[in-house]
């Protein structure tokens, strides 16, 4: 019977020796995680909803602009981005959102590794 998520070796190798490479404990982690999303991620980028999520209002379907990542305090427990939402600025968790349109390969292969590590279990 296959695996619900299966491994992928080359998305593991890479978290394990370009993001957390140096990473001593949780906080260490999620740092990484953030520095090398800030970096990755090339905003403005479009962007919908995938997951319904307790922690954002987001609904299903729903389409938005990603501006930044969120303020590192934000992110000590997972990822969030700084969307414009309604006319307001607000975080919500990158596991929650799916790249559209003409997002460029960076973007796109570093929300595929977040949301990897994220439906993997793994946690900071």
């Amino acid at each position: 019977m296959d695996s619900p998520n299966p491994i992928n070796n080359e998305r593991e190798e890479r978290i394990t020796m370009e993001i957390i490479v140096d990473a001593n404990g949780p906080e260490e982690t999620a740092m990484s995680w953030y520095y090398y999303l800030e970096n990755e991620l090339h905003t403005p980028f479009s962007a919908r909803c995938s997951k319904v999520r307790a922690t954002s209002p987001l609904k299903l379907g729903e389409e938005v602009e990603v501006l930044a990542m969120a303020d590192e305090s934000e992110c000590e427990h997972e990822m969030f981005v700084t969307i414009r939402w309604k006319s307001q600025k607000l975080a919500v968790p990158l596991a929650q959102l799916d790249p559209i349109g003409n997002t460029d390969e960076s973007t796109q292969r570093a929300i595929e590794d977040w949301h990897y590590w994220v439906e993997q279990g793994y946690e900071f």
